[in-house]
């Protein structure tokens, strides 16, 4: 058994199979939770982990590129096979009442992402606050139902750092982790999991793999995005097994132990 913790298919690229997909993945052994990125995905992903009485679970949250901010405009990147751009104000009822629901195991993904920013200084400034504040409230959200909270990190840790270092009582996972060991090992002296997915076949983090305790590692896709080789086109759950895979060759242990470590290592930070 493996569990991808950060997948997508509640997004647009399986609007037309998305069922398909994920009765593929359960049949393969891979349960999953499909994360929210606005209010319309996270609806969904709550809608989709319904129809399952295991297995499959959602995560809830405002991601911080589709915050209304006014100050920039996304255009198409095809290296990024792209986000959305619909922009939202953060509703902390809608949400809180959407989280309540039995399948939500976390609050996410929500957090930094200075990738996109104003072209000036001042707003570039302002950009960076209307994160932070949101993100705020959206980590007393989690605490408010005591959840954890999977964050989004893009070119950002330092200040992501900051603000946890500020907080008590939060748990939650680093998504898609890409910083160095120094600030890997800042995020696990806070009690927080790393996660690991597709872009370990493009960004070197070796080092953090290795010396990170392995009771602190989940795998996950990111799917649709990152997809890892050797396949190819949209990503999907039952790719996981390729970053257990690479971890197992990193840390010097079997594909079976990972699998199962990291499987327990999902079910006890999510509460499953």
């Amino acid at each position: 058994m493996l569990f991808d913790t950060h997948a997508h298919l509640n997004f647009n690229a399986y609007k037309e199979d998305s069922l398909k997909v994920l009765q593929r993945s359960l049949d393969g052994g891979v349960w999953m939770i499909n994360v929210g990125s606005q209010y319309s995905t996270s609806k969904r992903a709550v809608e989709m982990a319904e129809k399952y009485q295991e297995g499959v679970y959602a995560a809830v949250g405002l991601h911080p590129i589709h915050l209304e901010t006014g100050l920039i405009k996304i255009k198409d990147d095809p290296e990024e096979t792209q986000f959305q751009t619909a922009e939202e104000d953060f509703d902390y009822e809608g949400y809180k009442t959407l989280a309540q629901n039995k399948k939500v195991v976390a609050i996410g993904e929500v957090g930094l992402d200075y990738y996109w920013r104003p072209k000036t200084k001042a707003r570039q400034e302002l950009f960076k606050e209307k994160q932070r504040a949101v993100l705020e409230k959206q980590i007393n959200l989690a605490q408010d139902l005591n959840l954890p909270v999977i964050f989004h990190c893009r070119m950002a840790h330092d200040e992501l750092i900051e603000i946890l270092s500020r907080r008590d009582g939060v748990r939650g996972t680093i998504h898609c982790f890409t910083g160095t060991w120094t600030q890997a090992q800042k995020y696990l002296a806070m009690g927080f999991f790393l996660g690991i997915n597709g872009i370990i076949f493009k960004v070197d983090i070796n080092e953090t793999i290795k010396k990170a305790p392995f009771d602190r590692i989940l795998i996950e896709t990111d799917c649709p995005y990152l997809t890892p080789p050797p396949e190819n086109g949209r990503n999907e759950p039952i790719f996981v097994k390729h970053m257990a895979e690479k971890i197992a060759k990193i840390k010097e242990l079997s594909y079976e132990e990972v699998a199962e470590t990291t499987t327990q290592n999902a079910k006890k930070l999510f509460k499953i």
